[in-house]
């Protein structure tokens, strides 16, 4: 009998949880741990943001995987000792034969003066709600979307929030009065899938008469004035200020002394093995250097296809085989633009020299994809 201990119950920790439950007899143990009691489908943030989707239609019990025969442990997750493969929680200490860390990366806006108490943070289910409110209660004048810090969660997010928004001020008839601006320390958006595809989302953005200030890496926020100011000496106003904050690895992972400079936790890019035997890392929380000198990005669709590698591995070295599923880089995103059209991009982001991406025209047949697929991953993993 072995034990797989899984830390963090957010898109990579489930797939991993899920798939291996799938694979594994009843006698291993599936153990996941994560403070929240919920799953909650992040993505959908955005049209929550518009008031299209509550909390309830996005969030999922963890308890329900228990019928699956996950077990699952409500606890904070205190301490990690990758060298023995242990767990110190609120209230126990676990053990594992395998260990994986699916903890994420976790938004701080105590990184920037003012910025805890100027904006609505869209990367954060309360933040989103202020920000539904405010939206609700808006009638004109400057929409700043401020990205704070790299990296961040979900790459293209930020210039969807920025098109929803326009789109649904188009709707209520404020469009005229209204000024819509992404301000980012990027030089295009997305800069890791290349300079095509920053100008193809760049394009996006700017055909919908948003403002794109790229190179503006904000310095200071003060909350009175409602001012935003840049390391480049620009300033900028705002009326609504909603904010990407900097994101930073789990505290815990970072003592456990499992990250290195920039502050993520390095894995092989292939198996995502850490430095220590059996023990596992995958989703944001991972720092894999590409060709181009860049990191893999922060998004969802990485997270679920390592979940999977670690899990079939896993599952075939306890069946007596040998791991050889490697990720292979592959991703892709929706990017909707409002009115009820998106786009769609994909592509290898191992592939050298550089990241080969394509871009699918904008359709409404992509955005109605984005909905089936919210719909079929709450169906899928509980």
């Amino acid at each position: 009998m072995a034990s797989i201990v899984i830390l963090g119950g957010g898109v990579g920790g489930l797939v991993a949880a899920n798939t291996l439950r799938r694979r594994l007899d009843r006698k291993h143990r599936i153990i996941l741990i994560d403070r929240q009691a919920q799953h909650v489908f992040t993505p959908a943030f955005l049209w929550m943001m518009l008031g299209w989707r509550e909390p309830s239609e996005i969030s999922r019990d963890l308890s329900r995987l228990g019928r699956k025969g996950i077990e699952v442990v409500q606890e904070e997750i205190r301490a990690i000792d990758p060298a023995h493969r242990r767990v110190s929680t609120e209230r126990q200490e676990i053990g594992a034969d395998y260990l994986v860390i699916s903890l994420g990366a976790e938004g701080w806006l105590g990184g920037v003066s003012g910025l805890a108490d100027a904006g609505h943070n869209l990367y954060d289910l309360d933040g989103t709600l202020r920000l539904r409110d405010a939206l609700g209660r808006f009638n004109g004048g400057r929409v700043a979307v401020l990205i704070a810090g790299l990296p961040f969660k979900c790459p293209a997010a930020p210039y969807e929030a920025a098109m929803l928004i326009e789109a649904s001020l188009r709707r209520r008839g404020l469009r005229e009065g209204t000024q819509v601006d992404v301000y980012t320390p990027e030089t295009l958006p997305m800069p890791v899938a290349g300079r095509a595809m920053g100008e193809a989302v760049k394009g996006l953005v700017e055909s919908r008469g948003v403002g794109f200030h790229p190179q503006h890496k904000v310095v200071a926020v003060d909350p009175e004035r409602r001012g935003l100011a840049f390391g480049n000496g620009a300033k900028a106003g705002y009326d609504l200020l909603v904010v990407i904050p900097p994101h930073r690895c789990a505290p815990v992972v970072k003592e456990a002394g499992l990250t290195v400079e920039p502050g993520w936790v390095p894995v092989d890019k292939g198996t995502l093995q850490t430095g220590h035997e059996r023990v596992f890392a995958i989703g944001d929380t991972t720092l894999i250097k590409l060709p181009v000198g860049l990191p893999l990005p922060k998004a969802g669709v990485f997270a679920h296809g390592q979940g999977e590698v670690v899990a079939e591995n896993i599952a075939a070295e306890l069946a007596g085989g040998s791991g050889t599923r490697r990720f292979d880089g592959f991703g892709s995103c929706i990017i909707e633009m409002g009115h009820g059209v998106a786009a769609y991009a994909k592509g290898n982001f191992y592939a050298e020299p550089a990241p080969a991406m394509t871009m699918r025209s904008p359709s409404r047949l992509w955005h109605w994809g984005k909905i089936y697929f919210e719909k079929r991953w709450l169906w899928r993993w509980f």
